[in-house]
C-alpha cells in the first residue's frame, strides 16, 4: 500500500508529471509544486531509435502502466468536468484553448505538459479540474454513506 509523498497520511491518487512522486489531493499538489524537482528524461542517442519513438502513434493506454492504475479517474467522475460552468467559463479564454491544443497535438506530451504547467492560466485550469473531480468523488462517497 502506498502513501502520499507529501502528507504521508492518505493513499495517493495522482502522480506529478514532472518528478513522478505520488500525492493524494489538490492541497498536497500545491505544497509539492513549489519544491518539485523534475526528473530528466533520457533521450535515445541512436537516430533510428529516436525516429521510431517519436513517429509511432500513441494511445491513452500507452501512457498508463499497471502501477498507474490508481491514477485513473472513473468515467462518471470525468463527465462531471463537462457539466462544470466554472470550467466552461475558463475555456472561453482563447489562450487556454491554444495551450490545450498544443498539449494535445504535441509529439512529446510529457514535455508539452511541463511547458504548459509553467503558465498560470493552465495551472488554474488543472487545479479546477482536480478540485471538481476530487469533490465529486467525496460527494458521491458521502451520499452512499447516507443511505
Amino acid at each position: 500500500m502506498q502513501i502520499c509523498s507529501v502528507c504521508s497520511e492518505h493513499t495517493p491518487k495522482y502522480r506529478c508529471p514532472a518528478c513522478k512522486i505520488r500525492y493524494c489531493s489538490l492541497g498536497c499538489y500545491k505544497l509539492h509544486k513549489d519544491t518539485c524537482l523534475p526528473v530528466a528524461q533520457p533521450t535515445p542517442t541512436d537516430p533510428e531509435v529516436r525516429d521510431t519513438v517519436t513517429s509511432e502513434p500513441w494511445t491513452v493506454d500507452d501512457l498508463l502502466h499497471e502501477e498507474d492504475i490508481i491514477d485513473k479517474v472513473p468515467l462518471q467522475r470525468l463527465q462531471v468536468l463537462g457539466q462544470s460552468q466554472e470550467l466552461r467559463d475558463l475555456l472561453c479564454n482563447p489562450h487556454l484553448r491554444q495551450l490545450l491544443h498544443s498539449v494535445d497535438s504535441a509529439d512529446s506530451k510529457d514535455d508539452a505538459m511541463k511547458a504548459a504547467m509553467q503558465e498560470p492560466l493552465f495551472v488554474e485550469f488543472s487545479d479546477r479540474c482536480l478540485k471538481i473531480v476530487e469533490n465529486e468523488g467525496k460527494s458521491s462517497t458521502s451520499n452512499d454513506a447516507d443511505f
